[in-house]
């Protein structure tokens, strides 16, 4: 079932509209909006997933126990150590490839 919606857009909104209908990219401006809506909807979803996620992040993280301090200098020694690993690791894979 289709209802009509009355909806108030700027002129420039209004404009870019009619110009993509104009050029055939569109049949009618209520195809563009549909479409706009469409993709709120998607994007809206998405966002409750990650919100979900980070929620049951959070609830893991304060379930596994208080933080203990971090030694930065050796966390970016690892890091580092893995990244030259990774880029050995890589810089292998594309001898081989040639």
């Amino acid at each position: 079932m289709i209802e009509k919606l009355s909806i108030a857009l700027t002129s420039e909104q209004v404009a870019a509209l009619r110009k993509a209908v104009d050029s055939g990219e569109y049949a009618t401006t209520s195809e563009i909006v549909r479409e706009a809506v469409r993709d709120w909807q998607i994007k809206r979803q998405q966002r409750e997933h990650d919100i979900g996620r980070l929620r049951k992040m959070w609830d893991e993280g304060k379930a596994s126990g208080p933080a203990k301090p971090l030694d930065l200098a050796k966390a970016r020694g690892t890091a580092r150590q893995r990244l030259e690993k990774a880029m050995k690791a890589s810089k292998k894979s594309r001898v081989h490839a040639r």
